[in-house]
């Protein structure tokens, strides 16, 4: 001891606040690798390097997840083949260029579409309002070159070439509709020019649509306009407050054309529906169109909660939940906010208003949070609407991320949770919106330690730089404890039984220590 007393009292404050300075920079650019290194791969290299080289090399065996035990690999295996991949879908509800998108960047100076969303709607007006015989009508020939316009005035031109040619092109007053018209009662009347000559082109397709394959597909596009046209009107009639007129529409449009249903059509009328609070009529749009063979969505599932929540959400309260139990409508309700929660984890923040809205996008992505944003842009005023919906919503939903498996390699009720939606949402959202993403990478163990590390071992460094000698008694005091305290936890014969090695032992220690 007096050895290692003699040996600290040369150290000086320069050595201190060196060994100092000298860890603060390697715990630093330790820290900065770690980061990187997780940013680039999705994990921590000094977790990967200790669970691949160094366990195996101590005797270690890594533990993996166990499997699922309902389900067996060759199952998992089937799934991950058979999951479907990031299809973007029109979003039924999406809002008129000219009447809202643009007022909101006038407004605001924010473009709310971005060009991979617009490229996208471009593609659809090819598919949906062309054909092959074009060629034989010269307003639809101006018409195919207008769709492929980037620029909006460009278009809007050609749709104007398009009428002086032919005064009953239905497809230059949806362009119209869309695009020029700057309220929705404008747009709503170009929208009845356009349903005025639609009808009458698809009955002259319809009367000679068998004479030649030209022919169907002539038959096919004029349905699709058709179809577009009076979808729109049933909007616009919807956002002008004729609400029971909008929901006739749209039970006669989907009455008239059955096969169309992959149009979504129903998520149109369950929103209208609900603004008119009729419930049982809800319910049976719900008990057609959720079936387990069509594709699922977040209005379905999310609505079919609701309508369970709207049953018990009145007198609901966790304590008295917690004290009784759940009675069965309450295990119901709960049920299906696990299972809406599930199918799409981005809605119930949108819902409980913890993260901001924004204009939905023209397209959205299924289980992504773009179509999250599409459905509580006109839903959230449906669960306000019901008292304390939002509070069981609130009370439930963070427990479905425990019931969830983690990593979602197989879902509960669907199949696993598609690892491409966060780069899709961030094509399909605008930039100035802070994309949701699930499930969320959690740091590392190593990234907090070592950044605690580092900002530890600066401190340590200013103070030293700041008080030296104050430091340096309190280095020495703490060596000194330390040394004591290790050297007496070994066996006196140990410790002590060659007088001559003690002193680089504990000078060993005490360097150890110290760094």
């Amino acid at each position: 001891l007096p050895t290692v007393t003699v040996f600290l009292s040369t150290l000086t404050p320069k050595f201190y606040f060196a060994l100092t300075v000298t860890s603060s920079f390697i715990s630093g650019l330790i820290f900065v690798f770690e980061w990187w290194h997780f940013r680039k791969y999705g994990t921590s290299f000094i977790e990967q390097v200790s669970v691949s080289h160094l366990r195996p090399l101590i005797g270690g065996v890594e533990n993996s997840p166990p499997a699922p035990a309902a389900f067996s690999a060759g199952e998992n295996e089937a799934n991950r083949q058979n999951m479907p991949e990031c299809k973007m879908w029109r979003n039924p509800l999406n809002l008129f260029r000219g009447a809202e998108y643009s007022r909101y960047m006038w407004v605001t100076g924010k473009e709310p579409l971005t060009y991979y969303d617009m490229n996208l709607s471009a593609q659809d007006h090819q598919n949906f309002f062309t054909c092959d015989t074009d060629a034989l009508r010269p307003s639809d020939t101006v018409m195919q070159k207008a769709w492929r316009e980037r620029n909006p005035q460009a278009r809007i031109k050609a749709a104007y070439q398009a009428l002086e040619l032919n005064n009953d092109c239905a497809t230059a007053y949806v362009l119209l509709a869309e695009e020029e018209a700057t309220t929705i009662v404008d747009a709503e009347r170009y929208f009845k020019q356009a349903l005025k000559a639609g009808e009458m082109i698809y009955r002259k397709s319809q009367n000679c649509h068998s004479q030649s394959p030209q022919h169907e597909a002539q038959l096919r596009r004029d349905t699709n306009v058709l179809v577009y046209v009076k979808r729109r009107l049933a909007m616009c009639a919807r956002k002008l407050g004729r609400i029971r007129e909008s929901v006739k529409m749209m039970r006669d449009l989907m009455k008239e054309f059955p096969l169309l249903s992959m149009l979504n059509i129903h998520e149109n009328l369950l929103e209208a529906l609900l603004e008119l609070q009729a419930y049982a009529d809800v319910q049976a749009v719900l008990a057609k169109y959720d079936d387990i063979s069509l594709p699922k969505s977040a209005a379905i599932c999310y609505t079919a909660a609701l309508l369970k929540a709207r049953a018990v959400s009145e007198r609901f309260s966790p304590e008295t939940a917690f004290k009784r139990g759940l009675s069965t409508a309450e295990i119901n309700a709960v049920e299906a906010i696990h299972r809406a929660v599930e199918f799409n984890p981005h809605v119930p923040k949108y819902l409980l208003e913890m993260k901001s809205l924004v204009l939905p996008p023209e397209h959205i992505l299924k289980r992504g949070d773009s179509e999250a944003v599409a459905y509580a842009f006109f839903h959230l005023q449906h669960w306000k609407r019901i008292e304390g919906a939002l509070h069981l919503l609130h009370c439930t939903w963070e427990g479905t991320f425990r019931m969830i498996p983690y990593p979602l390699e197989k879902g509960h009720l669907f199949y696993p949770y598609p690892s491409c939606t966060e780069t899709a949402d961030r094509e399909l959202l605008p930039t100035f919106h802070e994309v949701s993403v699930y499930p969320q990478k959690e740091l590392p163990f190593f990234i907090h330690f070592t950044a605690g590390l580092c900002s530890f071992s600066a401190m340590l460094a200013l103070l030293t730089h700041q008080f030296p000698e104050l430091m340096v008694v309190f280095a020495k005091a703490v060596s000194m404890v330390s040394v004591i305290s290790i050297l007496t936890m070994f066996p006196t014969p140990l410790s002590f039984k060659n007088q001559r090695h003690c002193f680089p032992y504990s000078r060993c220690l005490l360097c150890f220590i110290t760094v």
